[in-house]
């Protein structure tokens, strides 16, 4: 009886250890999904420009347009509905946050370059031009019930323009 006792609970300690590995695999692929979609996602919507400010040389983003291409990338690439709710199929369980989203050009009173700091995101970095911003979030995947609860998964990106010097 001491035997099987011993057994169950070295059984037990092995599933909680596989689940949660699994559960970190879980997080890895999705947050590497996330940072690949938030990336292209910046990338097309730093695409659209305002052409008439292009033709005079200035680099200056249609926000509205810029913000649309984004979430239209988003959707496709995660398999999101248009509230950013994961469809049938979809890797993610959870609906996807856009926490921030900021477009920074030559129409705002900053010269490039400059240090871009948002400690609400843990965004540090030197941009040298025009530049797309986004921060987006979902929750993180739960297979072990915990007291603690896990924090969302957040992923930051940044596509920016570099001017030729």
């Amino acid at each position: 009886m001491d035997y099987i006792i011993k057994l169950a609970f070295v059984l037990l300690i092995f599933i909680y250890g596989w689940f949660f590995q699994t559960q970190n695999q879980e997080w890895d692929i999705d947050r590497e999904l996330l940072k690949s979609a938030n990336n292209m996602a910046v990338h097309d919507a730093a695409q659209e420009m305002n052409e008439s400010e292009r033709a005079r040389g200035r680099l200056i983003f249609d926000r509205a347009a810029a913000e649309a291409s984004f979430k239209e990338t988003l959707e496709a690439n995660l398999g999101l509905d248009d509230s950013l709710t994961p469809l049938a199929g979809s890797r993610l369980h959870s609906r996807v946050d856009v926490v921030h989203f900021e477009v920074i050009d030559e129409s705002t009173d900053v010269t490039f370059p400059f240090l871009y700091e948002d400690s609400r995101y843990g965004i540090t970095k030197y941009i040298q031009g025009p530049s797309v911003i986004a921060v987006i979030k979902t929750r993180h995947p739960v297979l072990i019930a915990r007291t603690k609860n896990q924090e969302d998964i957040q992923v930051p990106a940044i596509q920016e323009y570099k001017y030729n010097k």
